[in-house]
This record gives structure tokens, sequence and C-alpha cells, in this order.
């Protein structure tokens, strides 16, 4: 049986923090608003994991809330993820994310992003898919006021 789940999350820019994206930082004169380190792309693909087992979304996990989360490296929120949805009786077979900014631009990261989501959920990189876009000067996208990600995650039963 194969079960999917989508995933969404976005940040705003903010002065003064690090633009993490996927578990890579990336030069930027701002970084994303977050409890956490504000990776939306991670936390897009995390949210696709939980949908496609069942097992609910990142706030009911990781509540931003707790101060346990404060500036939490998200990778490793990835890395709790995968072990709750293995031991759920499942297995990822792949990933596939979308970062919609207009600035930066992600092409020279690409790579990086998919080797480091790889790594984090033991995947070989080729199940690993990350692409960008832009709004096309439209909504808060557009305006340059935040950066927003799209994930869907592809798990198997076991």
């Amino acid at each position: 049986m194969s079960l999917s789940g989508i995933g969404y999350d976005c940040h705003r820019f903010a002065a003064g923090r690090r633009l993490v994206l996927g578990g890579v930082e990336i030069p930027h004169e701002r970084g994303l608003e977050g409890h956490s380190d504000a990776d939306v792309l991670t936390h897009a693909v995390i949210d696709a994991l939980l949908g496609a087992a069942g097992l609910g979304d990142i706030g009911e996990h990781f509540p931003d809330t707790d101060p346990r989360y404060r500036d939490a490296d998200s990778l490793a929120l990835l890395e709790t993820v995968l072990t709750t949805v293995i031991v759920a009786g499942f297995e990822v077979e792949n990933i596939d994310g979308t970062v919609i900014m207009e600035a930066p631009k992600l092409g020279p990261h690409r790579q990086e992003i998919r080797e480091r989501l790889a790594l984090a959920l033991n995947l070989p990189v080729g199940r690993v898919n990350v692409k960008a876009t832009t709004g096309e000067g439209m909504g808060f996208v557009g305006r340059g006021e935040g950066v927003a990600a799209l994930a869907v995650a592809s798990l198997s039963a076991r």
C-alpha cells in the first residue's frame, strides 16, 4: 500500500535571522522569523510525512509554545519524525518539495539541500527532489515579504 501526504509552511522575512532551507544556511540579508530555525522546506516535509502516516502535524509534535523547540534545528526535528513514521510501520519512498520565494535564487544550493534532506531521511539523494519558483510579483512571496514551501511525501506500509 502506498500513502501520500502534503505539507505546507510559510514564514515572513526578518532582520537578524538566518535563512535556512532544507538544513542549508543560504546567504541573504534577511532570514525567516519563527520559533525554531524557521526552515519552511523542512517543516513542509515534516508535515507531508506526518500527513501520509496519519500522525497529525508539526504543531502537535513540536508546539511553538514549548521552549524546548526555541531555535531548534529543523533537520533534527525531521529525524525525530522519521523515527516516529518508521515505528508506526511505514517506510519513506520519496519526497518532492517546492520552495516559493523571489530571492535569493535557490539553484546554487539545490543539490546541497537535496543531500541534507536525503541524509536526514536515510534515503538515496535520487529519491529527494527540490524545486523552486517565484510568486511572479504577486502576494506576500511576490512582494518579498516571506517564503513558502510545499512538499509531498510518499510512504509504503512495511
